[in-house]
């Protein structure tokens, strides 16, 4: 959608009662003298069904989106809604400074696509050191052209920046967070409104001050432990826990993860993952993750740290960081007029674990796609119509992604000798030109069906070479916490 000026959006109109929905021409003398407690947040306008006068004697009501999470998803998605002037935008974020655990790597393309500035990108790394269990280094970022890069951030500069641009374009913040949500038993083929009920945060208050409102829509981006998606039964998932510690290091430690970006795979990091070092602002973040032996994270976590050994040796800890990472897309992630997104409908990768650029676009892709069924504000979509728009959509773009890399997570991520192919496999300039350009642009790249083949004949023997020297992975049991799903 094409970005309108904030500046030059009109927020004069005031707020009257929320649960009409009809023309009153007497209503246009009562919103004149009827007033109003502005809100305490910095540019917002509150909004309770805003008014628009389309005469002198009328006023017509306008529909309202609550977006539950202000982190790349809600925030992308808020913006768009914002931008239309027959829709009033609620953004709900629990808390305005959060720094979500997350390594922080974002795509080359994410930059441009989102007009991001380089003061949200703390380095731009080139090289990429993939080491594998027993020791074997292969730099990855050979082929990467001058101007390629791959983005390090902060969550807590990047989230702020997405989110106050939507503020900017102006929809309402609430500080709070909700709690629960009143789903009417016919919301799928009525316009009943939701009641979304949460606590909003005010200052000397531990808990905040329970409040209600009403909406007409609702976009989930609360992440995997989302209640707006148990509100709508949007079914269990699996899901990782990924650990991770900023270190501090000395400024001569620092030059070397200039533009370095570390990951290292072996069972002694995770039985299913990869462990990471990735260069922040001023430290490091160090961290790990799994599926399979959840509990052992902090195991897993001690043997990235000594892992990396010398290069973050008498760093100081400044923070300590964990988080559940959706494994699979929600069963449900539709329902009425209620859409799911980013690690909400479980939109994170198998292999990478990445998640922000596609938190990010799906916000966006729902947004648009629902703006656009609104005609103007005038009408409300149904299910089916959000779900062959937005999901059909979303699906035939990244579809191929998540498949490929399910396939490469199974395959060179479940044991030491295939961990040690991976590594040998990633000397091939090929395999690093058609990894980067995939990762970068994010689309599967169409190969040259030569080098497939002979990558093909490569990959057997690596696998082969692999399985011979590598050592066994380490048994661990955990059949009652493997079995745990999120709701």
């Amino acid at each position: 959608a094409k970005k309108k000026d904030p500046k030059g959006k009109s927020n004069t109109s005031k707020p009257i009662k929320e649960n009409m929905k009809f023309t009153l021409a007497a209503a246009c003398l009562a919103s004149a003298v009827t007033a109003f407690s502005p809100s305490s947040f910095v540019r917002t306008t509150p909004v309770a069904h805003r008014a628009t006068s389309s005469s002198s004697t009328c006023l017509e009501m306008k529909y309202k989106v609550a977006v539950v999470g202000g982190g790349p998803s809600g925030a992308c998605a808020a913006e768009i809604f914002a931008q239309e002037k027959g829709i009033d935008t609620v953004l709900f974020e629990r808390k305005l400074d959060n720094a979500k655990p997350c390594g922080g790597a974002i795509p080359l393309c994410m930059v441009g696509e989102f007009d991001l500035p380089e003061s949200v990108v703390d380095r731009k790394v080139r090289k990429m050191n993939l080491i594998s269990p027993t020791g074997v280094e292969v730099n990855i970022g050979e082929t990467l052209q001058p101007d390629e890069y791959i983005g390090m951030c902060r969550r807590e500069i990047l989230d702020k920046y997405i989110r106050d641009r939507a503020f900017e374009y102006g929809a309402e913040c609430v500080n709070g967070l909700v709690t629960s949500i009143d789903v009417p038993e016919g919301h799928k083929s009525s316009e009943e409104p939701y009641t979304l009920h949460y606590q909003e945060f005010v200052e000397g208050s531990a808990a905040g001050v329970a409040k209600t409102m009403d909406v007409d829509l609702i976009v989930g981006a609360d992440g995997a432990n989302s209640r707006v998606a148990k509100a709508m039964d949007a079914g269990l998932y699996n899901f990782a826990i990924a650990f991770q510690e900023r270190i501090k290091i000395s400024e001569e430690k620092m030059e070397f993860y200039e533009e370095m970006a570390e990951m290292y795979v072996g069972d002694d990091v995770s039985p299913d993952f990869y462990g990471w070092v990735f260069p922040k602002y001023d430290h490091v973040g160090v961290g790990t993750g799994t599926v399979v032996n959840r509990p052992a994270i902090k195991q897993y976590q001690k043997a990235i740290r000594d892992r990396a050994g010398d290069k973050i040796a008498g760093g100081k800890i400044i923070k300590v960081e964990a988080h559940p990472i959706p494994e699979h897309y929600r069963p449900r992630r539709v329902q009425g007029r209620i859409a799911l997104v980013g690690d909400a409908a479980g939109y994170v990768t198998k292999c990478s674990g990445e998640g922000i650029y596609f938190a990010a676009k799906s916000g966006r892709m729902a947004a648009e796609e629902i703006v656009k069924l609104m005609k103007g504000g005038s009408r409300l979509p149904t299910q089916a119509e959000i779900e062959d728009t937005y999901l059909a959509k979303y699906d035939k773009l990244y579809g191929p992604t998540y498949a490929v890399l399910d396939i490469l997570q199974k395959v060179f991520y479940s044991n030491n000798g295939a961990r040690e192919a991976f590594v040998e496999l990633c000397n091939s300039k090929y395999v690093q030109q058609v990894t980067f350009d995939s990762y970068l642009y994010k689309k599967v790249q169409g190969n040259n069906p030569l080098d497939d083949i002979k990558l093909l004949g490569e990959t057997i023997g690596c696998l082969i070479k692999g399985y011979a020297n590598a050592k066994p992975d380490a048994e661990f049991s955990n059949p009652i916490e493997s079995q745990k799903r999120l709701g």
